[in-house]
């Protein structure tokens, strides 16, 4: 078995390493005739690039262009059809920040677990376990993204916490141009003062990224092993850094009556939206509403407790060079995975229509 491929029609298959030559994929399925070139991806791969503007202080000093080059599947700016092979090149990596770590585990990562599924592990950044990884969802959810624009199908996403420090709603249509991709500009200030503070303590943040889908036709999804829900939470928590996730109301449906958490059911569709825009595994017409919990990033500049590989105890302080939060970089990735889920169920949709 293998767990590199996403998707029943509309498939991505990715391949890479933190540290190797490079990273890339092939997306399967996507119908002929689709606006695809470069550009088109590269505008995605620009949010989550390593150094970019919209970390702030709490990205990686790793200064990677992530540069992505199409090898098939588009011919005249379009989609043929045919498989859609894209390629990342890696090139600032530093092997070297890593040497010491061959011989420990380090807590919170994939290291211990990497080991005894296959006896061996990549301890170069983490390797296939590494955030790195995410660079080729990315690339393949802008496939998906430029699929769902010809339905009229937009995807958004942006952080609605750091470190415990909610943000209000107020502006989520400029949050991609704003420092952490903060739907509340008036948050910010205290963001970038908590990461700062976090920064010099040698240690890190989680937070919350929220994402929407508008235009979402009603009808996809496919019960009762398949819902649309479902399907979106598998894509979500596949992200290494998400440790659960919320659908409409989420976790506060637990704390509500039934005659609150139903959404009414007026002759303009509804009149809330409790559910998320998912009624029984599928898609009402309403906009799809998903929010992710992110860990703080395991890498941390304080020393931890932990065993070598022989088993032994060993002080650990990681060095090298990491985000102090995986927001802002995850929040396209986020996006990138529920686009492709919402490309492969429209497609299945159509198909079995």
């Amino acid at each position: 078995m293998s767990g590199n491929t996403f998707g029943r029609i509309f498939r991505l298959t990715t391949y890479g390493e933190s540290h190797g030559p490079g990273l890339g994929g092939v997306v399967d399925g996507c119908p002929a005739g689709v606006p695809l070139d470069e550009s088109v991806i590269q505008r995605e791969l620009d949010l989550r690039r390593p150094g970019s503007a919209s970390a702030g202080l709490a990205g990686t000093a790793r200064k990677e262009p992530d540069t992505v080059r199409l090898l098939s599947g588009v011919f005249e700016g379009v989609t043929t059809g045919t498989p859609i092979g894209f390629h990342i090149t890696n090139e600032d990596q530093r092997s070297r920040d890593y040497g010491d770590l061959a011989k420990l585990y380090r807590p919170g990562h994939a290291d211990i677990t990497y080991d005894a599924k296959y006896g061996l592990r990549d301890f170069r950044g983490g390797g296939r376990a590494s955030g790195r990884e995410t660079v080729s969802r990315v690339a393949g959810g802008a496939v998906a993204l430029a699929l769902l624009a010809m339905h009229d199908i937009e995807v958004r996403a942006y952080t609605v916490e750091i470190g415990g420090v909610p943000a209000d709603v107020v502006d989520p249509a400029s949050a991609q141009e704003r420092l952490f991709f903060s739907p509340d500009p008036d948050v910010v200030p205290a963001w970038e003062s908590l990461v700062h503070d976090v920064r010099a303590e040698g240690d890190t943040l989680g937070g919350i990224v929220q994402v929407e889908a508008t235009g979402v036709p009603a009808g996809l999804g496919e019960p009762v092993f398949d819902k649309l829900d479902a399907l979106l939470a598998h894509a979500l928590m596949s992200v290494g850094a998400v440790k659960a996730v919320e659908v409409g109301a989420g976790l506060e449906a637990a704390r509500l009556r039934g005659s609150e958490n139903n959404d009414p059911i007026i002759p303009g569709g509804f009149h809330t939206n409790h559910a998320g825009g998912i009624l029984g595994g599928i898609s009402n017409g309403q906009p799809i509403v998903v929010r992710a919990t992110v860990k703080p990033i395991p890498s941390i500049a304080q020393e931890q407790i932990t065993i070598d590989t022989n088993g032994r105890p060993a002080p650990l302080r990681v060095g090298g060079r990491h985000d102090i939060c995986a927001i802002p970089r995850v929040v396209p990735v986020l996006k990138a995975m529920a686009a492709l889920v919402l490309a492969d169920t429209l497609l299945l949709q159509r198909r079995m229509g």
